[in-house]
Formats: C-alpha cells, structure tokens, sequence
C-alpha cells in the first residue's frame, strides 16, 4: 500500500464555490468601464457596491449587539 504524499495545500472541500458573486462582478464591471473611460463618476460610485455591502453587514452587526443586549 502506498502512502499519501502531504501536497502542503489547503483541502478544496471549504464549502464555497470559487465564485466572486454579483457585487464582486458589479465593481469589477464598473472599475474597467471608469479605467477605458466610458464612465464618469467618482471612485467612491465606483466602489459603491462594496461600500454599500460592507455597510449593510454592519448595520446587521450593530442590529445583532444592540439585541443581544436589550435581551440579557
């Protein structure tokens, strides 16, 4: 019986699917039209749905602790 060689890398089975989702597709679509040219705006539109995420995860947070602590 042969023994397994350790390959030194992270097993694949972490449950994700590799995909970067639609916002990471939003801000990457919206960062290579502002680098051609095509689009206008500020950096921070540019970024918007990664802004726009990070905030709605910690108003989720902040939802989370302030019930946490009106229960106990």
């Amino acid at each position: 019986m042969d023994k397994l060689k350790w390959s030194g890398r992270m097993s694949s089975n972490n449950g994700g699917n590799g995909s970067i989702g639609f916002v990471g597709v939003l801000t990457i679509l919206f960062i290579a039209l502002k680098l051609i040219g095509y689009i206008d705006w500020s950096w921070f539109w540019v970024l918007s749905p990664i802004i726009i995420s990070i905030g709605l995860i910690l108003l989720v947070l902040v939802v989370m602790a302030l019930a946490y602590l009106i229960k106990f």
